[in-house]
């Protein structure tokens, strides 16, 4: 783990001052009034100007870092800028310069994982879509961990295999759904989850969340189940309201049969169901607010919580 903040003290710090030190002593400074203008000792300012501190290329053939170096070693030169002033346009410069642009190049050099998204964005942002999408990855990562651990889960895996899915807040398509990329089988008896959660890798599971909430419901996660009525019953028995869905409906069934049906009536997780027909599994669906309500709704049907 290397933080943006790490790229711009070990990367782009030294180069900065270097530049600016240069700058101040062909202005006429000595090396003491350089440390002084620059907050550095003067043991720092001989290790710039004997070529003692390694530069980046990036951030010396940078225009916009030249054109500040400059800027800021005249004004301090001349005293018409003071070093508060120079200390905020270096930050300005820094910000910008993180904000998909050389900074941020230098952070994915660090940190190759972030070239996987699609464009760079600032990680410290609070509002960030990475880091909403790596806290719901991390949410399945939890529920997937809790549920394969159980004793008993692979039991009720269908022939089809299982999927625990989570979305994003705005989810519309399946990109916005991230799930277990190839389902979770049964393998001899124990629950196998094949790949780390990514998102738009399930069709089917992520399809029956977004017909709920297109339907009106508040559900950003849900799993499926083998079917069998006892199962139902157990779900329901543990305070979970069930609604059963038609396969043959002409339009979405699940939409069709949640649209009938009152969000503040049901549950907050709650269960969809089908029985089957011709060529069709029955199914059982479990639908909640997160992963973890979802595993723990499932995990009342099990013998044991590890």
């Amino acid at each position: 783990m290397r933080f943006i903040e790490e790229v711009v003290v070990e990367e782009f710090l030294p180069t900065f001052r270097s530049m600016l030190a240069e700058e101040l002593r062909d202005r006429g400074l000595t090396q003491h009034e350089v440390a002084e203008a620059l907050g550095i000792s003067q043991s720092a300012v001989s290790k710039y100007a004997h070529g003692e501190i390694s530069r980046r290329e990036e951030i010396l053939s940078d225009d916009r870092v030249a054109d500040l170096v400059e800027r800021i070693a005249d004004g301090l030169a001349t005293g018409d800028m003071s070093r508060v002033q120079a200390l905020v346009e270096a930050e300005v410069l820094v910000r910008e310069l993180e904000a998909g642009d050389v900074l941020a190049r230098l952070h994915e050099e660090a940190v190759p994982e972030l070239a996987d998204y699609d464009g760079y964005v600032r990680i410290h942002d609070p509002e960030s879509g990475l880091r909403t999408s790596e806290q719901v990855r991390s949410s399945l990562r939890q529920a997937l961990r809790r549920l394969t651990n159980a004793s008993g889960f692979a039991g009720l895996i269908p022939n089809v295999g299982s999927n625990l899915v989570e979305c994003l807040p705005e989810a519309s398509t399946v990109d916005d759904v991230a799930g277990v990329p190839g389902r979770i089988f049964d393998v001899k008896g124990r629950a196998t989850v094949p790949g780390d959660p990514e998102f738009g890798v399930s069709e089917h599971v992520a399809s029956v969340l977004l017909a709920a909430r297109e339907a009106g419901y508040d559900v950003r996660a849900a799993i499926n189940v083998r079917y069998d009525p006892e199962i139902v019953a157990d779900l329901e028995a543990a305070g979970y309201d069930a609604v059963e869905f038609d396969t043959d409906a002409p339009t979405d069934p699940i939409r069709a049969s949640l649209a009938d049906r009152d969000p503040d009536t049901l549950s907050e997780t709650f269960v969809c169901y089908q029985t089957g027909g011709y060529g069709i599994e029955p199914i059982t669906y479990v639908l909640g607010p997160d992963a973890d309500a979802v595993v723990t709704a499932v995990k009342t049907l099990l013998r044991s919580e590890p």
